[in-house]
């Protein structure tokens, strides 16, 4: 199908904002475009008018894109409960509550096969589907059976977007770790990297870009500067996010200022 994943070095590296900021793109570019995240954990949900939930962050991304959520484009939710405990929704339905252990033994081959018929059904409706992976997507101990990186882009046969986070340090470790933990036909998915949430005059990290260039064999698509008035509240977590000015189209700006600090002729030919 046409689109790509998103995927990141770890948790909370900005994969759903970035995600946002695409869709927005596309979507003013006059792209019917869908978001995706296969299995969602989240305490924040969304009710649809028929009763499904979805997570709020594909809720989001579809108003980012413009286009009516529907429950394909988060078909697995997961709620969490008191002890280790996890509501498993599956196309926006409650269907069972139980321990992370038993979601990968007991409904793995559910899983898959209900992310397959979403991906379907969008590829159906849209145009491109932006897919968000969870997490890392180097997570070896979860590779076997998981359900939301590189299993996805396989299922779909996309390209991958690889998100780092610098603002923390370490973007250059976690990189090329990620990209060696990953099987050799993995690591090939991976078409570009974007380094996400700076702080400072990106001037001086050109030596930075053309490192990981340079030794990952993989293109830099972007160096994405912290914006502190987004206004689009946090994916999972209930971290106070600076309000935008009045009058501001939320997803407007930030998909301004990220197609500002990004290569999107690069973007587009992985589309492509």
């Amino acid at each position: 199908m046409n689109g790509l994943i998103v995927v990141g070095t770890a948790s909370d590296v900005g994969k759903t904002m970035i995600c946002n900021a695409l869709c927005r793109i596309l979507s003013n570019e006059g792209v019917k475009v869908a978001p995706f995240k296969s299995q969602n954990m989240s305490g924040f949900s969304v009710t649809l008018p028929n009763g499904r939930e979805i997570s709020r962050s594909q809720f989001q991304q579809a108003q980012a894109a413009r286009t009516k959520p529907i429950a394909e484009m988060n078909p697995i939710l997961l709620k969490s409960k008191e002890g280790l405990q996890s509501e498993v929704l599956f196309l926006g339905e409650p269907f069972i509550t139980v321990g992370g252990q038993e979601i990968r033994e007991q409904l793995y081959e559910k899983g898959l096969d209900t992310i397959t018929q979403s991906l379907h059904t969008l590829s159906e409706q849209y145009e491109t589907v932006i897919m968000e992976g969870a997490g890392s997507t180097a997570e070896v101990n979860l590779m076997d059976r998981e359900l939301t990186n590189m299993r996805v882009a396989e299922l779909a046969d996309v390209p991958a977007l690889l998100v780092a986070d610098i603002s923390k340090g370490g973007a250059f470790a976690s990189i090329v770790g990620t990209l060696q933990l990953l099987s050799p036909e993995r690591r090939r998915r991976v078409k570009a990297i974007i380094i996400n949430k700076f702080y400072g005059d990106i001037a001086f990290f050109q030596d930075g870009v053309e490192f990981i260039e340079r030794y990952t064999g993989i293109p830099v698509a972007g160096v994405i500067p912290v914006l502190e008035q987004h206004g689009i509240p946090e994916e999972d977590v209930e971290r106070k996010t600076e309000p935008a000015a009045d009058g501001v189209d939320v997803y407007e700006q930030w998909a301004n200022h990220v197609k500002k600090h990004l290569n999107w002729p690069l973007i587009e030919s992985i589309l492509a």
